[in-house]
């Protein structure tokens, strides 16, 4: 099993004034300790669990540039993307960029979307439902064509393409992760699309896996050639009081076939909890 670290809060105690050296330190701190992979949240205003809305946010793609020319280790992505909110093409190019720059360790996280607020507020797309996932259905064929040899037009019921020319190409073909536990489109097209999917650490899990591996059937894919990842709370508390319970909980994901936990990490920007999980935490559930 391995750990992620997902930065969703920007409001650091430093403000605007120290947020890139207060970025720096915290993706300093998260290879050091052996995590292995580091993502922001693609939301333009901030989201009700995490903070009130005019807390400090950053779009996902300029900061993920900016971590990855301060990183040489961790692979980096959105977690996830709004596929509304960018043309298809250039979410691909953007990827490409990111991959490149950081010498091959992008990832596309991806999903429909769901903050209708922060897209009406700024004037970004905002369909509905069932056409957003349409969207993310081409969305997802139109990097994978670009991610490829093939630069013809592509012609989908939503997005037309002259020609996908994307030059340079990414170093490999960056994996596709999609956020969201919806068991009759989300998991198929994990199924059709993904090398992982992102689930949540609940009651329902066993059940949102086993739908998984129905739509794997379906879609003649290896089950096991999906990578499973959780969002799940790493609270180890700021002396690692709570240690225990996190490798407990930890343990119980992992023999649910879980391969990689992402959590935001309370108060990330003080380092301590970054720490404590990189002695006593990673190297433990490395061999799980």
């Amino acid at each position: 099993m391995k750990l992620g670290v997902h930065v969703a809060d920007f409001t650091f105690p430093g403000g605007p004034a120290t947020l890139a050296d207060d970025l720096t330190r915290i993706a300093e701190a998260t290879e050091a300790n052996g995590f292995a992979r580091l993502s922001v949240m693609d939301h333009v205003w901030q989201i009700s669990v995490v903070g009130p809305e005019d807390h400090d946010m950053l779009e996902a793609y300029t900061a993920l540039g900016f971590l990855a020319a301060r990183t040489t280790k961790v692979e980096l992505l959105a977690w996830v993307t709004a596929v509304v909110y960018r043309e298809p093409g250039l979410l691909a190019k953007l990827v490409s960029t990111v991959d490149v720059l950081s010498g091959g360790r992008a990832m596309l996280g991806i999903g429909a979307a769901w903050n209708e607020p922060e897209a009406r507020g700024l004037g970004l797309p905002f369909p509905p439902t069932a056409e957003r996932f349409e969207r993310l259905e081409e969305a997802l064929q139109i990097c994978l064509q670009m991610w490829s040899a093939d630069d013809s037009p592509y012609r989908g019921r939503h997005y037309t393409l002259e020609r996908t020319l994307n030059v340079p190409q990414p170093l490999r073909r960056p994996p596709i992760l999609i956020g969201g536990a919806g068991e009759r489109k989300t998991l198929r097209l994990v199924a059709k699309y993904a090398q992982a999917c992102n689930l949540f650490a609940t009651p329902e899990l066993p059940h949102k896996l086993a739908v998984l591996r129905e739509h794997c059937e379906r879609e003649g894919r290896d089950y096991d050639d999906i990578e499973k990842t959780v969002m799940a709370a790493l609270d180890v508390g700021p002396d690692g009081e709570h240690v225990d319970a996190v490798l407990a909980t930890l343990r119980g994901l992992a023999d649910q076939g879980v391969a990689h936990v992402h959590s935001r990490i309370p108060q990330v920007w003080d380092l301590r909890q970054l720490s404590i999980l990189g002695e006593r935490v990673v190297p433990v559930v490395a061999d799980w």
